[in-house]
């Protein structure tokens, strides 16, 4: 028997997030405090149990990308093929319609989730690269273009909305990807969360020209997700994205991380190459895919 129902008390949510860690162990979960904070009125979370047992996950809502919602079925492995993704599927795209769309992405990191987006008619429109960089003990900082300086947002926290206004609007609306990443101010407060030591603003003068940072993950201390790094358009190819990169790389490495990752979209291959100079490889991929709503 398959049970359905909203993940609503902090148990909950603490079971949700344990299932995002089993299916995606190399990928920083949420807290329950954060996912608080991050919810709203369309967001719908579940949790699934089969004969009483947990055994899945989802979340549907508002996508980031104009015009389109967004929906993500998770189940643990040994409960798998037994009906609960679909199930939550089911009841995710139930959400997405009834808040207007009538298209839904998500991503999926296996060839047999692949194989399940697809019977749904959900088809590949990108794909997301994983990049690691394991820390030494001995990182250098980074030399910077002549008239910038870096100053952390723990020493300057006023800086955070400044970054969003005059740096973040811009350097998303230049992602490669269709339609474009729409993120506003109230979304950037609640979602795009950063580490404020480890995270760092390139100022020429009193002009925020760039900006990097770490998200800290909680469970495993030892590592850490980079946030959006930036360049303003007018100060890019003068190697400030490099810059800022080897700075929180050195932030990482006297804090103690043996760890640091990042996601880029395919068509972000400049961003990819730099992290590649800078010793970064490639762990995996995640394919997104998208698919008319209502479900067939």
């Amino acid at each position: 028997m398959i049970d359905i129902r909203p993940a609503q008390t902090d148990a909950d949510l603490e079971a949700w997030r344990r299932i995002r860690i089993a299916v995606l162990p190399n990928e920083r979960a949420a807290t329950v405090e954060e996912m608080r904070r991050a919810d709203t009125p369309e967001q719908l979370r579940l949790l699934a149990e089969l004969d009483g047992e947990l055994a899945g996950s989802g979340i549907a809502g508002r996508s980031h990308i104009g015009g389109h919602g967004s929906l993500t079925p998770r189940v643990l492995p040994g409960k798998r093929r037994r009906g609960v993704g679909t199930a939550l599927l089911r009841r995710l795209a139930e959400r997405v319609e009834s808040l207007g769309f009538h298209r839904a992405g998500t991503n999926v990191d296996d060839p047999g989730s692949l194989e399940f987006a697809r019977r749904f008619g959900f088809t590949e429109h990108d794909r997301q690269v994983e990049q690691v960089r394991e820390i030494a003990g001995n990182e250098q900082l980074p030399s910077l273009p002549d008239g910038v300086e870096l100053v952390s947002l723990g020493e300057r926290p006023e800086l955070f909305a400044r970054v969003y206004h005059e740096l973040a609007v811009e350097a998303l609306e230049d992602f490669a990807v269709t339609p474009k990443i729409e993120v506003s101010y109230e979304d950037w407060e609640r979602e795009w969360v950063t580490w404020p030591e480890g995270s760092f603003v390139a100022l020429a003068g009193d002009e925020i020209v760039g900006c990097a940072g770490l998200i800290r993950d909680y469970d495993r201390p030892e590592r850490a997700e980079h946030s959006l790094t930036a360049v303003r358009r007018d100060w890019r190819g003068r190697g400030l994205a490099k810059a800022l990169k080897q700075q929180t790389i050195a932030w990482a490495a006297a804090n103690g991380l043996s760890e640091l990752y990042t996601w880029t979209q395919t068509g972000n291959e400049g961003m990819q190459a730099v992290n590649e100079r800078l010793g970064y490889y490639t762990r995996s991929t995640s394919i997104t895919v998208r698919g008319a709503i209502p479900l067939p």
